[in-house]
């Protein structure tokens, strides 16, 4: 492994850290990279989960110390996301991505079209819904999320802070906040998975990791002193450049190939 690509390892980790944190998606980047850098498409996967449960014991502890954390429902609504993730996991990789990819991207762009209609749904908290228990929709709800998770990553964020925020009551914060505590808590089971199949490179893991740690510790703390309103339009625009990168508007495989060139 060359400098270069401890140094780029560690600046996407960064970038990766900070967009997974206040949205979803950065797995659009860390994934091309490690790609970029030789590892087949199955063990960058895998290896990318190392970097994902980083970035987020340092977010969580961040979310906890400023008190915005649910813990309680937090750890039930990660119960059926953790048995969907060991089951996505398992899947084996035999799906058309790109029909899977262009699905999440329509998805992604109706959840821009409901923030921008109806930010009063991502602003303010739902005590009604907050106040109740969770139900069997919730569970179906957040087992799929986390089968999703646990077979690709990439913007999973997006399909939790929907759920958190429309079926749970919770705003963009503290919705933030249980998302990267649920990714936490499933994350490990997915990395069971993909380590017993021989799936991850550690060094790489690790040193994208030590990015992610320090990205996930910065758009922590900017989640919380920022607002809500800042989440609304940080997911605005990541979804945007994400859709257009996912429907061939732009190319960000292209910037990371440009920066992989030495």
């Amino acid at each position: 492994m060359s400098w270069f690509e401890v140094i780029a390892l560690i600046i996407a980790g960064v970038v990766v850290g900070i967009i997974n944190t206040l949205a979803g998606g950065g797995s659009i980047i860390s994934l091309p990279l490690l790609m970029l850098f030789g590892l087949p498409a199955d063990v960058a996967n895998g290896t990318n989960r190392i970097a994902v449960l980083l970035q987020n014991i340092t977010s969580v502890s961040v979310f906890s110390r400023k008190k915005v954390l649910d813990w309680k429902k937090g750890r039930w609504l990660a119960i059926p996301a953790a048995v969907g993730a060991v089951a996505g996991a398992w899947i084996a990789v035999d799906v058309n991505k790109n029909v899977i990819e262009k699905s999440i991207a329509v998805v992604m762009l109706i959840m821009v079209f409901f923030i921008l209609y109806k930010p009063q749904r991502w602003l303010k908290e739902k005590k009604e819904l907050l106040e109740k228990k969770i139900n069997v929709l919730q569970v179906i709800i957040f087992f799929l999320i986390g089968l999703y998770g646990g077979f690709i990553q990439a913007g999973v964020g997006y399909f939790l802070l929907a759920g958190l925020v429309l079926s749970a009551g919770y705003e963009l914060v503290k919705a933030n906040a249980l998302k990267v505590l649920i990714v936490l808590l499933f994350t490990p089971f997915a990395l069971v998975i993909f380590i017993l199949h021989h799936q991850v490179n550690w060094m790489y893991g690790l040193i994208l990791g030590v990015g992610s740690l320090i990205g996930g510790f910065m758009a922590s703390r900017m989640a919380v002193s920022w607002g809500a309103n800042f989440i609304r339009w940080a997911v605005v625009i990541i979804i945007l450049i994400t859709a257009a990168h996912i429907f061939g508007l732009i190319n960000l495989n292209g910037v990371v190939q440009l920066l992989g060139k030495h």
